[in-house]
């Protein structure tokens, strides 16, 4: 590179030190143009993909009291529940009837359930919605389960993946430092379990995402560390898909008191920049118009990312914790093309289910030109 912290022109991998400097001390705008190049050269195709899905959170019953979450409730609570697999599986098919093509299933630490819960899911759902792809279960959520049946992740993995699962969500990975841990979640997977976790599922064959929330009480050099963890997870197993950062919404949590309001939108276009140069062997980066809002979202596939997330019909984890926000095909497709794209609508494992009319012409920011 030119210097520490210029972000252009990035010749080299970047260590930790050069990482750590060009996120705190580069300007935004040079970041975001050095990573949307280094997209460019990836993906030389000015496509832009999002994914049709739905998460009908099986329960909200979980026993690990994250700091950072309002959905949780203990067994015993007035509003907890459990749905059945025939109730996850209408939810599913009410989606697919609405043009959902995945369902991420996750839920809460609930000691109630056993793997073979998980399973009867997944047979339920493939029942009721045949086409859809199913992408169920965080690491840490296998992590738990396999303490509940006294066994290895790998077995719980390994039965997943007999039931003709392909990919797993990579949510859990919260910030991947044991300090930052043990003060938002301490009862959840810690870092090298999580990692575990992923690096056994990609051993049976599995593509998992990876994630990061930010926002809290991770310092810079915390952030770069999670990063340099999961690149060199990817080096030796090459099953990410893709890196999905989100903020902290403190909204009606524990943590959330602690915290003066949510970050501000420009350190998360700078976290997607950073990924983008920082996680080289990564396919895609996504900008979330869903966990962010639409104007960041917009910004970050300006600055490296090439997917949008998905329309999420339904979720409840965001909304308990005071952040609700819905869309449609429609208005993503607008959204994408208004940023100088052509939507492209994908399945989980990004392949190409349709692409859409190209926009008229570039267009930035919600300007039609």
């Amino acid at each position: 590179m030119a210097s520490t912290n210029s972000p252009t022109p990035v010749l080299e991998r970047l260590d930790r030190q050069g990482a750590l400097d060009l996120f705190v001390q580069a300007p935004l705008g040079e970041l975001m143009a050095a990573a949307h190049t280094v997209r460019t050269q990836r993906h030389p195709r000015p496509t832009v993909t999002f994914v049709c899905d739905t998460n009908p959170n099986y329960t909200n019953v979980c026993e690990t009291r994250c700091r950072f979450c309002a959905f949780c409730r203990s067994a015993d609570a007035s509003d907890a529940y459990t749905l059945t697999p025939a109730q996850v599986a209408e939810r599913v098919r009410r989606a697919a009837d609405q043009g959902a093509t995945t369902v991420l299933l996750q839920g809460g630490h609930n000691p109630a359930i056993r793997l073979k819960h998980w399973l009867a899911y997944i047979r339920a759902i493939r029942a009721a919605a045949p086409g859809i792809h199913i992408h169920p279960f965080s690491p840490a959520e296998y992590q738990f389960v396999a303490r509940q049946e006294q066994t290895d992740p790998g077995a719980i993995l390994q039965a997943v993946y007999d039931e003709g699962v392909r990919t797993i969500p990579g949510g859990g990975a919260e910030i991947l430092s044991e300090r930052v841990r043990q003060r938002i979640a301490p009862g959840k997977a810690d870092t090298h379990q999580w990692l575990a976790v992923c690096e056994a599922a990609h051993r049976i064959g599995f593509r998992t995402t990876a994630t990061m929330m930010f926002g809290h009480v991770e310092t810079d050099a915390e952030i770069v560390d999670h990063l340099l963890l999961l690149r060199d997870l990817q080096d030796r197993t090459g099953g990410f898909t893709s890196f999905i950062p989100w903020s902290f919404k403190p909204g009606e949590t524990p943590l959330g008191r602690e915290i003066n309001g949510p970050v501000h939108p420009a350190k998360y276009v700078r976290i997607i920049a950073l990924a983008r140069l920082v996680l080289d062997n990564f396919e895609h980066i996504q900008s979330s118009w869903f966990s962010e809002n639409i104007a960041a979202g917009q910004l970050g596939l300006l600055a490296g990312a090439n997917d949008f997330g998905g329309i999420l019909i339904e979720e409840h984890v965001h909304r308990l914790a005071g952040h609700a926000r819905s869309t449609t095909v429609e208005d993503v497709k607008t959204i994408i093309r208004r940023t100088g794209f052509t939507p492209v609508q994908r399945d989980a494992n990004y392949r190409v289910l349709q692409t859409y009319e190209a926009p008229a012409a570039m267009g930035v920011l919600g300007k039609p030109e």
